[in-house]
């Protein structure tokens, strides 16, 4: 019986975002991972499900550098893959 695929959270403050965010995609082992504000309202999700080449990268790193900058202190919730 499965309980739904296995969550790992972090806190960290905005500066740190990105370059855990880049940490946890080069693992290879995320299905999913969610941006959270210091409210634990949703900011960013980012599924990945498909196949992640460079190219595709460099928009999601913008975007997640920016909901970054905007914040102080954040959650990144990690869906990992079964």
């Amino acid at each position: 019986m499965a309980d739904g695929p296995r969550k790992e959270e972090f806190k960290l403050s905005g500066e740190d975002v990105l370059s855990k965010i880049k940490e946890l995609i080069n693992e290879g082992t995320a299905r999913r991972i969610i941006l959270k504000n210091e409210e634990d309202k949703v900011i960013m999700e980012i599924p990945l499900t498909f196949a992640l080449v460079g190219v595709v990268l460099a928009p999601i790193f913008a975007a997640v550098g920016a909901a970054a900058a905007l914040l102080t202190k954040c959650t990144i919730v990690v869906e990992h893959k079964e």
